[in-house]
């Protein structure tokens, strides 16, 4: 975690946490990442999502259309992680059962 924060990452991480709506966070992350990243970074979320279920890695594969080696990757963020999917996934179930 020490290796990624920098001024520059905590500036970034502050004013996401400040915004007050998914409108305004979607159109930040619009405005800052290309479509790809984007598309990157949900596909990441949806595999900790189904990996958390309970999901193989073939399931997975099958669902999300993601190589074995970006799976274990993330499976190994939410084995080994600093937590940052599990309370992502927490917040999101949270909103689901509203």
């Amino acid at each position: 975690m020490d290796k990624i924060r920098n001024q520059s990452v905590e500036n970034l991480v502050q004013v996401v946490a400040k915004m007050n709506s998914a409108d305004d966070v979607y159109n930040f992350f619009s405005d800052l990442c290309t479509i790809k990243e984007l598309q990157d970074m949900a596909q990441r979320f949806e595999m900790a999502l189904l990996l958390k279920d309970g999901a193989n890695y073939q399931n997975v594969a099958a669902q999300v259309g993601a190589s074995s080696a970006t799976i274990s990757r993330v499976n190994r963020c939410l084995v080994y992680g600093n937590g940052g999917y599990e309370k992502a996934i927490e917040i999101f179930k949270k909103g689901e059962s509203k």
